[in-house]
């Protein structure tokens, strides 16, 4: 497999050098200070040199292709700050990709987010520039999961995470975000409601509701991983700063925490307290990707790293632009179903004002 994985990139660098100028410049980079300053608190100047020959390329691709790039809010800082044309959480990207005009879609993001591109926007061609970029949570339940489900608790509507496959969101009745899933999950018209695939999303979200909620045993390797003590520790040898968890994290590191938000809830709640220092409890390049916006704040460690999410790079997005590899199809029956789940959830986040 590792063989395999490097031969791949050696072709992929084979393929670009033979077509880009790669070296790395200090004297490009210089030119580029503009985007620099986006990052220049957590880029050093040698390693902008080395990536602003592949902005540079990028940029002046995704002209040429009439693409855009929805960056993650987990992606790398050359990435979301160099690269990405919009930029956000699971919510904000789906929506994007819905009403964007380009004639391509680049995801630097997981695999189920291009799907979802995909799903939303049946026209456009969608690049994934690493197939292999996957995601634990959407590993960990297939629609067979959805029917179990729903025979063991017959009438409870399916709320899925968007981290899942359209095969599931097919499955599902709408789809939720950590950002709205408190609010969809109280605006429907039922008692008890199934929650898939984050059992600890789940947890949270019932412990916010008035609802029943019964869950699928998925879970997130990235934010899975923090424990309660681990916050406990941190505040006592960093005693003052803010402990900011996302809601995968399990309910005992929410109540630990000082706030608990989605990556755009974690974002504004940052912007709008500017604590002198903070960690957040969730995918390290979320700090990263903020730290130039918010001088003011500390951010500080520990954070966990998604390997997946790690897959994309700046070279893997512009060999896909240049060579238009990588391109994500849906099953038109599968995509029509899940189309369903996914507009309901943003035609409900809309009338909900989220």
């Amino acid at each position: 497999m590792e063989a395999c994985l490097l031969l791949d990139l050696i072709h992929i660098r084979t393929v670009l050098l033979e077509q880009y100028d790669l070296t790395p410049s200090a004297e490009l980079a210089d030119e580029m200070q503009d985007i620099y300053a986006r990052m220049d608190r957590v880029v050093t100047p040698p390693d902008f040199a080395i990536h602003a020959p592949y902005i540079k390329a990028i940029n002046a691709l995704k002209k040429e292709r009439n693409a855009v790039i929805l960056g993650h809010n987990y992606m790398t800082p050359e990435i979301y700050h160099g690269v990405s044309d919009f930029v956000g959480d699971s919510l904000q990207l789906a929506m994007k990709a819905s009403d964007v005009e380009a004639d391509v879609i680049v995801q630097a993001g997981v695999h189920f987010m291009a799907e979802t591109s995909k799903i939303l926007s049946p026209e456009k061609i969608v690049l994934m520039p690493d197939m292999a970029a996957g995601c634990s949570l959407a590993e960990s339940i297939t629609a067979d999961g959805i029917e179990e489900m729903r025979a063991k608790y017959p009438g409870a509507p399916v709320v899925s995470y968007v981290n899942t496959t359209a095969e599931v969101k097919a499955a599902s009745d709408i789809c939720c975000t950590s950002s709205n899933a408190v609010q969809i999950v109280n605006a429907l018209d039922a008692e008890t409601v199934i929650m898939t695939p984050d059992q600890y999303l789940a947890q949270n979200v019932a412990n916010e509701s008035h609802k029943t909620v019964v869950y699928w045993p998925g879970s997130c390797i990235v934010h899975e991983q923090y424990t309660a003590q681990d916050l406990r520790n941190f505040r006592e040898w960093n005693p003052g700063t803010k402990l900011i968890a996302h809601p995968e994290c399990t309910p005992d590191v929410v109540a630990e925490a000082d706030f608990s938000g989605s990556t755009s809830g974690i974002l504004k709640y940052v912007t709008e307290t500017k604590p002198e220092k903070a960690m957040l409890i969730t995918e390290c390049s979320m700090a990263s990707n903020i730290a130039d916006e918010l001088p003011e704040v500390e951010f500080v460690g520990p954070c966990n790293m998604c390997p997946y999410m790690k897959k994309i790079t700046l070279e893997k997005i512009l060999y896909a632009l240049h060579t238009m590899e990588g391109q994500v199809e849906v099953d038109p029956v599968v995509a029509e179903k899940a189309r369903h789940a996914v507009q309901a959830m943003i035609d409900m986040s809309r009338k909900l004002g989220l």
